[in-house]
Order: C-alpha cells, then structure tokens, then sequence
C-alpha cells in the first residue's frame, strides 16, 4: 500500500504543478520577536478624524498633562523667546500646556515620578514645523487671554 500511495501522488503533481499555493504564513514565529501593545488609551480607538470640530485636543477640565517647561519660574518675553528657540534648534516640537491653577499642583498622589499627580492642559495641537520662537509666543498669548 506504501507503494501505490506513492505512485498516486506522482500521478496528481503534474496536474497541479501549474497551481499556486496559497500563502499560510511564517514558519517560525520564534525568528521574530512580537511585542503588543496593551489595549488602553485613547490611541486603539478607530477614528478617521470627521468628527474634529477645533483644533483644541482636550477640554479645559478632566483630562490634564504636563511636560518640559511646566516648571521653569515666570519668564520674561524674552527669556521664554530664548528657551523656545532653544528647542527649535535642538529640532523638539514646541507644544503648549497650562494650568486654570497657574501652579504645579500634587492632589491625587505623593510618590516621585511621571504620573504623579502634576497635571497640565494642552492647548492646541503640538506645533509640527513650527521654525519661529514669535509664532509660539503668540500662541502662548492666545491661550493666556482665553484662560
């Protein structure tokens, strides 16, 4: 029966020879390391965008961040002109935060690190492409009057 199992599949491969195999996969899913993201946040949510009404990206109230200048003391015009400049040189895209507050404030947790209750407000979009400290500071000016 050996025999005439072989001799069958002899027969049916030149049928066949012209057929493509459908693909199936990867052999070995051990060659490629896979590393997933967990399924929070606001980034796994499908979206195409037609619902964007502003430019604002959060409401003024609830959803706070904060991030790299949020702790420097009150700056001049010009001393703040200095620092945003510094980071268009360095190539960073300028974004701006706030607080209704107008301090850093700790009220959820106590203990060191990122997520450690000090919590700003962005305002706008991060400024992609932005090359003029000016533009920035106007942009800062606009969210002052507003809030």
């Amino acid at each position: 029966t050996m025999l005439s199992s072989v001799a069958t599949a002899a027969r049916a491969a030149p049928a066949q020879a012209s057929m493509v195999a459908p693909f199936v996969g990867l052999k070995s899913a051990s060659a490629f390391p896979v590393t997933q993201k967990p399924a929070t946040g606001l980034s796994t949510l499908p979206s195409n965008g037609g619902r964007v009404q502003c430019m604002k990206v959060w409401p003024i109230v609830g959803l706070k961040k904060f991030e790299t200048l949020s702790y420097l003391p009150t700056l001049s015009v010009e001393s703040l002109l200095k620092q945003i400049e510094y980071l268009i040189r360095n190539g960073w895209v300028p974004c701006l935060e706030f607080s209704l507050e107008g301090f850093v404030s700790r009220d959820n947790n106590k203990s060191p690190g990122y997520y450690d209750g000090r919590y700003w407000t962005m305002w706008k979009l991060p400024m992609f492409g932005c090359t003029d400290a000016a533009q920035v500071v106007k942009e800062a000016a606009e969210c002052k009057k507003e809030y």
